[in-house]
């Protein structure tokens, strides 16, 4: 009987191995007969990159929020300090004025209407001089957080100002349509006036459209911005190159590897300086291997 089991599920397990091996073997050339397709995952990427860029500024909220909530708790809790220190001084003062009162009676002073006199004028003026210790005290505390409250704030807006960006520098780096790069430069320009990579970057696209007289233009305005970067007299050499300006643009090449050495490597593979390489001058600005 046992021997009898044990064929049948002998048999059992051989007819599933069989169908395992024939479902393989369909899958396989189900596989093979499905083409093979291609995928793009730059709109994935820029998702991915966007959807990170989001978290970043919702948690820079929460901490912005965070951070109010705790100033807020800071002066009430100093608020509340002040005025009990004020309440404890105050009633300490008339339990000593008061003991001295006593003794100054005991001791037989002239009369009543003289202590009360000289009392009321002592508890006034103590009176008046911790008030205005305090409030001078609390207006610098407030001023303190004051400052420092604005100081939170304006980091806050500085981080903020920051991934913008990045993610639009990102952005820029993703895209391929030279007229939408330059649009996204302007954003970073309307951020930044002061970013001289983003004229740069600008320029370059310019020339890339053939807009030579634009690309010379930008170029001038980050040489002005700052006359030691050397890539923006980099930039103009190209432009003066393609403007038949050939002394104007090796007196710019020669200038900018001053500001920047290792541009030298990069002589033989700009195309833009292609109708300069039969010039005796530009062939001496060459490294010298």
């Amino acid at each position: 009987m046992v021997k009898h089991l044990f064929n049948i599920l002998l048999l059992v397990a051989i007819s599933f191995s069989s169908l395992a091996a024939f479902a393989a073997e369909q899958s396989q050339q189900k596989n093979e007969q499905k083409p093979e397709k291609t995928s793009n995952y730059q709109p994935l990427i820029e998702r991915y990159i966007l959807d990170e860029l989001r978290a970043v500024r919702q948690d820079q909220l929460i901490l912005r929020a965070d951070m109010e909530e705790k100033v807020a708790h800071a002066k009430l809790d100093a608020s509340d300090r002040i005025i009990r220190y004020t309440s404890d001084t105050l009633n300490n003062m008339f339990i000593i004025i008061t003991t001295a009162a006593s003794i100054l009676v005991l001791m037989g002073w002239r009369s009543m209407r003289d202590v009360k006199s000289k009392l009321n004028e002592v508890v006034e003026t103590k009176i008046n001089e911790l008030t205005q210790e305090y409030e001078d005290r609390l207006a610098e505390l407030e001023g303190k957080l004051r400052k420092r409250s604005q100081e939170i704030i304006d980091a806050q807006e500085d981080i903020s100002k920051s991934n913008e960006l990045h993610s639009i520098w990102m952005r820029a780096g993703l895209e391929n349509n030279l007229h939408q790069k330059i649009k996204l430069y302007d954003e970073i320009l309307a951020i930044n006036p002061t970013d001289i990579e983003a004229l740069i970057y600008k320029a370059d696209a310019a020339y890339e459209l053939g807009d030579y007289e634009w690309a010379f233009s930008l170029a001038n305005r980050a040489i002005d911005q700052d006359e030691d970067y050397g890539l923006a007299y980099w930039q103009r050499a190209c432009a003066n190159a393609a403007n038949g300006a050939t002394q104007e643009a090796i007196s710019d090449i020669k200038i900018a590897i001053e500001k920047a050495p290792k541009l030298a490597d990069e002589l033989e593979r700009e195309a833009a300086f292609e109708e300069l390489h039969k010039l005796e001058e530009f062939e001496a600005l060459k490294p010298q291997i």
